[in-house]
């Protein structure tokens, strides 16, 4: 028997009123949408809310009329508005629906509840069409297929309700960064079943972290990761400023950020990464030294710290092939901060992904008993789930004091690119 959690947000019904007053029926998504690609599991209670009361409205709109002042008339009249709850496939939701009766004095169903109601998949698929219309942005279609999921007629619809339903989204679904200077972005995924997740974090000159960005697909695939950096830069994240990358260690996503930023930007592979890829090619008797090995080294000075790696992967060479060659890869950009003029509080986040794995950490914990993942947009949902419901408790990077010293390295680096460029031509 599935475990249900009833929800319930108190500003709710009067989002809901003023969204209908304003021929609005979709929930504004600043902080519901993160990306111009999805809608997020996590925030279903406001924003599903909104959406199916919209579409109850509706519905109890094409048997009553529209609502006007004055003595009440017909056979079905309106009786104000009642608590209710829909049940969608993992827990229940509380709505307010509109409240009909008859000229007799007995109370009349709203259709499009009573179907929620007999058909608990309805709910489950109204919100798959809300996160599909923003995914594809094809926001024009969101209320239309809403409505008629539970057999809302087209025409009940007007052209104003949804045009100005398409303006809320696509102004608030594509949220923009031109007014923020990033300075660093990392870059990594998770996987959910068989499904991988790819996002994007960035941090501001002042410290603080935002969530730029997800694709469905893994950092692996050349198409995702391109497509994930290309999105960056059509919302204001361009190429022109130079930003210090720290990334899950891919091959694909390093050249991607080349071609789409520019081969100047600093990149840093992610040790925790690079660690566990190491060990995992050495018999368990070897791990336990092998992570001393490499702990030692990050504490070395960049070129020492090399250099001591590179002996150990000769060392590696007969017994553990596999181990000395994972070592070797991109080695050199296992140091990338430390041939920065940079703190050690800020060096220290600055040289692997965790902002984003422990960003995902929500995500993980809610989905831990999920053993069947539907499709990757449903592990998109929950992976946004987890970003989103952190990012509103982000505290500013560690050493963010110290992040003027980044900024002065990579305006300075810039700078010096600039001179070498025009001294050539």
């Amino acid at each position: 028997m599935s475990e249900y959690q009833v929800v319930d947000r108190k500003d709710s019904r009067i989002l809901a009123e003023f969204l209908q007053k304003e021929g609005q029926f979709l929930l504004p998504m600043v902080e519901l949408i993160e990306t111009a690609h999805l809608a997020v599991d996590e925030v279903i209670d406001i924003a599903g809310r909104a959406t199916i009361e919209a579409v109850l409205q509706l519905s109890a709109q094409e048997i009553a009329g529209a609502k006007h002042r004055g003595k009440a008339g017909g056979d079905i009249r309106w009786h104000g508005r009642q608590s209710g709850v829909v049940p969608l496939s993992n827990r229940k939701l509380r709505v307010r629906k509109p409240r009909l009766r008859s000229k007799q004095g007995k109370e009349v169903e709203v259709p499009a509840y009573q179907a929620l109601q007999t058909n608990s998949s309805l709910a489950s698929h109204m919100l798959d069409i809300l996160v599909h219309g923003v995914s594809t942005r094809s926001y024009e279609h969101v209320l239309p297929e809403m409505a008629q999921t539970v057999g809302v007629s087209k025409s009940s619809v007007s052209r104003e309700m949804i045009e100005a339903s398409e303006k809320v989204l696509k102004e608030l679904a594509e949220r923009r960064f031109d007014d923020k200077d990033i300075l660093i972005i990392y870059v990594d995924g998770l996987r959910f079943g068989k499904h991988h997740v790819l996002a994007a974090v960035g941090v501001d000159s002042e410290g603080n972290k935002h969530v730029l960005g997800l694709k469905e697909g893994a950092s692996e695939n050349a198409v995702v990761v391109t497509s994930l950096l290309e999105d960056l830069v059509a919302r204001g994240v361009k190429p022109g400023r130079k930003r210090l990358f720290v990334i899950d260690g891919s091959k694909a996503l390093r050249c991607a950020i080349d071609a789409v930023f520019g081969s100047n930007n600093p990149v840093q592979r992610c040790r925790a990464h690079k660690e566990r890829n190491v060990l995992g090619y050495l018999p368990k008797e070897e791990q336990r030294r092998m992570r001393q090995v490499l702990k030692a080294a990050w504490r070395l000075p960049a070129r020492e710290g090399e250099a001591r790696l590179q002996k150990e992967a000769q060392a590696l060479e007969r017994d553990h092939p596999s181990a000395a060659a994972s070592l070797r890869e991109g080695l050199s950009e296992m140091f990338t901060v430390g041939r920065m003029n940079v703190s050690d509080s800020l060096r220290r986040c600055l040289c692997s992904t965790n902002v984003i794995e422990s960003s995902f950490s929500g995500a993980r914990h809610k989905t831990r008993r999920i053993t069947h993942w539907q499709d990757g947009a449903m592990a998109l949902r929950w992976a946004a789930a987890g970003l989103v419901a952190t990012e509103k408790k982000f505290r500013k990077l560690q050493g963010h004091k110290q992040l003027w010293m980044l900024k002065a390295f990579l305006d300075e680096t810039a700078e010096e690119k600039v001179a070498e460029e025009r001294k050539v031509g």
